[in-house]
């Protein structure tokens, strides 16, 4: 399976796990919602807080498996993660890569792009971009 059949099948099947490693080498998943942006496997709202952001950080390699709702299609994507915020992006451009993030995991706009602005601020919002390392899985 190449990227391409994978940005396929994730414009319509956001469902998602992430798996990360843990400082002891186990893993550890979470539910996540997932798209492809530009060459990436991106999650978003991600909190920067949160247990997947702490192991990316230390660790980058991760896996995702998205699933279709029916759970007979998947797709897998192993590789590593870079991870933008507040702290390493322009304000103006973080915002904005947010926003672009949360309409391919979502396939629409926002209700309310200021309060969503305003809640990624606060929760120290995290965009992962993973560059794909291997991808496989189930289509058709």
């Amino acid at each position: 399976m190449d990227f391409e059949q994978a940005r396929t099948f994730l414009k319509s099947n956001h469902r998602g796990v992430v798996t990360t490693f843990q400082r002891n080498g186990a893993a550890q998943s979470s539910i996540v919602v997932c798209g492809a942006y530009q060459d990436y496997l991106a999650l978003v709202s991600v909190r920067g807080k949160s247990a997947k952001v702490r192991n990316l950080r230390r660790d980058p390699r991760c896996t995702v498996t998205a699933t279709a709702a029916d759970w007979r299609n998947y797709v897998v994507v192993e590789g590593k993660a870079t991870l933008l915020d507040y702290r390493s992006t322009d304000a103006k451009e973080m915002r904005q890569k947010l926003r672009d993030v949360f309409r391919v995991c979502g396939d629409q706009d926002h209700p309310d792009w200021e309060e969503y602005d305003r809640a990624m601020k606060e929760q120290d919002g995290v965009i992962v971009l993973i560059t794909p390392d291997r991808i496989y899985g189930k289509l058709g």
